[in-house]
C-alpha cells in the first residue's frame, strides 16, 4: 500500500500545501513550528479519521477558518483509492472512500493499516491505564472489525450503568433488576473483549521481545504484563461482589474498562528504573510489534510515520532502527526531523529511494 500524494486546506498551521511522496522513505526537515508533524498527522488522520496528537477535532482546523480537508490517494493492491476528511465548524466530521461517505467511522478503520511512532508515545509509559489500554484496543481493532464493534458496545453500557447509579443515588431508589440487565451485558461483550485482548498479547509479546532484543542489541530483557479484573473472575460475580461500592461512587468500578498493561525491563516497571534511551527503545519496539502484528493480520504492509525520532536517541541508534525497515518486508516510511543533513545522512545508509521535502 502507498500514499501517492497529499493535499491539506486550512489544518493545522497549513493554509493549502500539496506533496507528491516517494513509494519508500519521504522526510519533512526544518526548523520546530513548521508543521513537520502536522504533515505526519494528516497522514494518520486519513488512516482514523482523527488526529493523534489533538482528539478535539475542531482544533485541528486552522485559526480563523471554518473547515479543514485533508485529502489523500493510495494505490492499495494495484487499486487507486481516494480518502477525503473534512470538518466543519460545528457539524460532523465527513470520511469520504472514492466519494461515498462512510456511515460510521469504525467502517474505517482498518482499511489503511499504519503505525506511528512519536515523542508523545511516552504517555504510554507516564500516564494511566486508559492510554495502554487504547493502544492495545487500536492494535487490535485495525485488524478485528468484531473487536471494535464489541468495545464500542461495553462501552455504551457501560455509560448507561454509570448512568443508571447516577439516577438511583439522585432519587433516592434502587432496583437490582434492571441494574442486572446492564450486568449481563457488560458479562457478555467484556468476556469476550477479554478474551481477544489475551489471545493478541500471546501472539503479540514474542514478536515484541525479538524487536526489543534487535533495537538494544539484546542487553535487557523485558516484558508485558496483562492485569484484569476478569483473569480469574467472570464479571457478572464481580459486578454483584461491588455493588454497594458502585451505588456509593455512582460508577462501575470493575471491568476490562479498568484493565492494564504493564511495562517491565529487568522485571521492574520502566517508568521508574529505565532510562530515557531503554524507555524510547522499548516504545519503539512496541511499535514495530505493532507493524509486525498488523501486516500480519492485513496481508498489507502498513505505512511508518516516524516523528522526530532522533528525539532521546543517538544516531546509531537511529541507524539501526532506519536498517531494520531496509528490506521488502516494509512499505512506506515517513519522517521527520529538524535538521536536514543527519536525516539525509542516515536515510542514504539504506538501499532505498528518498524524498526530502523541505518546510
Amino acid at each position: 500500500m502507498i500514499l501517492k500524494s497529499l493535499s491539506v486546506l486550512n489544518y493545522k498551521n497549513f493554509d493549502e500545501r500539496s506533496f507528491v511522496f516517494n513509494e519508500k522513505i519521504n522526510c519533512f526537515v526544518g526548523n520546530n513550528g513548521v508543521g513537520k508533524t502536522n504533515v505526519l498527522d494528516a497522514i494518520y488522520h486519513l488512516s482514523f479519521g482523527k488526529s493523534y496528537f489533538n482528539p478535539i477535532a475542531s482544533q485541528n482546523i486552522k485559526h480563523d477558518e471554518a473547515f479543514f480537508v485533508v485529502n489523500g490517494e493510495y494505490e492499495k493492491n494495484e487499486v487507486s483509492e481516494k480518502i477525503v476528511v473534512s470538518l466543519k465548524r460545528g457539524q460532523k466530521k465527513i470520511i469520504k472512500r472514492n466519494g461515498k461517505i462512510y456511515d460510521k467511522y469504525s467502517d474505517h478503520i482498518g482499511f489503511l493499516p499504519l503505525v506511528i511512532i512519536s515523542p508523545a508515545d511516552r504517555d504510554l509509559i507516564i500516564e494511566g491505564s486508559a492510554t495502554r489500554r487504547k493502544f492495545m484496543d487500536g492494535v487490535i481493532s485495525q485488524s478485528d472489525k468484531n473487536y471494535l464493534n464489541t468495545l464500542l458496545k461495553y462501552n455504551k453500557v457501560v455509560a448507561q450503568r454509570n448512568s443508571l447509579l447516577k439516577y438511583f443515588a439522585l432519587n433516592h431508589t434502587f432496583n437490582q433488576d434492571t441494574l442486572e440487565v446492564y450486568n449481563l451485558q457488560l458479562d457478555q461483550y467484556g468476556h469476550e473483549i477479554h478474551g481477544k485482548r489475551q489471545a493478541f498479547l500471546e501472539t503479540f509479546i514474542p514478536i515484541f521481545k525479538e524487536r526489543y532484543k534487535a533495537i538494544s542489541s539484546g542487553n535487557e530483557s523485558v516484558e508485558l504484563v496483562y492485569e484484569s479484573d476478569l483473569t480469574n473472575h467472570r464479571l457478572e460475580m464481580l459486578l454483584k461482589t461491588v455493588i454497594n461500592k458502585d451505588k456509593a461512587i455512582q460508577y462501575t468500578s470493575v471491568g476490562i474498562h479498568k484493565d492494564d498493561l504493564i511495562f517491565n525491563i529487568a522485571e521492574h516497571p520502566i517508568k521508574k528504573f529505565g532510562s530515557q534511551g531503554q524507555q524510547k527503545s522499548f516504545l519503539i519496539a512496541l511499535k514495530l510489534a505493532q507493524f509486525d502484528f498488523i501486516k500480519s493480520r492485513s496481508q498489507v504492509n502498513p505505512i511508518l510515520l516516524l516523528d522526530d525520532i532522533f528525539d532521546k536517541l543517538d544516531e546509531q541508534r537511529v541507524s539501526q532502527i532506519i536498517k531494520l525497515v531496509d528490506d521488502e518486508n516494509f512499505g512506506q516510511l515517513f519522517i521527520s526531523d529538524t535538521h536536514a543533513d543527519r536525516t539525509e545522512a542516515v536515510v542514504k545508509q539504506v538501499h532505498q529511494s528518498y524524498e526530502i521535502f523541505k518546510l
